[in-house]
């Protein structure tokens, strides 16, 4: 099996290397001089004019079916390119979709924390009304430290940095 791939492999090579040749400056000027020598040898009366177009309709026949055998297989290669890619195109539009869910679920829970965090501020405000300066100071502290505002903002923070990061990648995947 793996030799019957190599040699496929080779024959591809070696096709691809006719089908470059083909479309380049080098044949063209091959072609012509060919062209030039083909009806030149009847003007020198080397062979005959009946004979070297029978040669000349042959080879050019045979050449034409070789060469839309190459054709058809550029375009084949092409086709399979064209649907690899495709394929990579409806891969990344799932992982943008997935990006921009999750960028939601982070927004609800950053949406989330801001309200814990109105409600301590509003708990904070109605003890410090309540209560004496120096109590106040003492239940407000306990209040921070059991809700830990300050890791909450540093929850915040960081979200609102993956966010920023996740869009700018999202941004990027558009672009591309």
């Amino acid at each position: 099996m793996k030799k019957s791939y190599e040699k496929i492999e080779f024959l591809e090579k070696i096709a691809n290397g006719i089908t470059w040749w083909i479309g380049s400056i080098p044949s063209l000027i091959a072609h012509t001089l060919f062209f030039l020598v083909s009806f030149l040898l009847p003007v020198l009366n080397i062979v005959e004019f009946d004979k070297m177009l029978l040669i000349l309709t042959t080879v050019v026949s045979l050449e034409a079916i070789y060469l839309a055998i190459f054709i058809q297989m550029s375009v084949n290669k092409s086709h399979e390119k064209i649907e690899d890619i495709q394929e990579d195109i409806e891969d990344i539009q799932e992982d943008i979709e997935e990006i921009s869910e999750d960028i939601e679920e982070i927004s609800e829970d950053i949406e989330e924390i801001n309200e814990d965090i109105e409600d301590i501020q509003e708990d904070i405000e109605e003890i410090n009304e309540e209560e004496g300066e120096d109590d106040h100071n003492e239940r407000a502290k306990n209040v921070i430290l059991k809700s830990n505002v300050s890791s909450n903002k540093n929850e915040i923070k960081f979200l609102k940095d993956k966010i920023v990061e996740l869009q700018n990648k999202i941004d990027e995947l558009k672009k591309d």
